[in-house]
């Protein structure tokens, strides 16, 4: 399973990230790998994303950030010298046995989703 965390639905960012899962979602699922995209957003906010971009991926509710503070994502952030809490783009694996196979912190979009793919892929049977 892949996990993946973000901070909102339908920025430039988010919408890469999902879009990315989404063009590997067949992939994924021929390695054996569910992807779940969580954020802080609705579930009626996550239907509008999902339609609007045509998402493969399964995209969870998280707007009590329990899911978020579990996983350590939900962190004080900063810009432009403004401190506030948001989630931290984070990608978790999970192996079939749910243990814990491989964490990305502070994740960069750009291809990403492909070198969780190749995660997924080097995990044993």
């Amino acid at each position: 399973m892949v996990v993946y965390f973000y901070p909102k639905d339908d920025t430039s960012g988010c919408t890469r990230e999902a879009k990315d899962f989404s063009d590997l979602a067949s992939e994924f699922a021929s390695a054996g790998a569910e992807v779940y995209g969580i954020s802080p957003d609705s579930v009626k906010s996550h239907d509008k994303f999902r339609c609007k971009h045509g998402l493969e991926v399964r995209l969870l509710s998280d707007e009590e950030k329990s899911a978020a503070t579990a996983y350590g994502v939900w962190v004080e952030k900063s810009m432009y010298g403004k401190k506030y809490m948001g989630v931290e783009r984070s990608t978790f694996l999970i192996d079939s046995k749910g243990k814990l196979a491989k964490i990305w912190r502070k994740v960069s979009v750009p291809g990403h989703a492909a070198e969780v793919l190749e995660a997924v892929k080097s995990l044993p049977a």
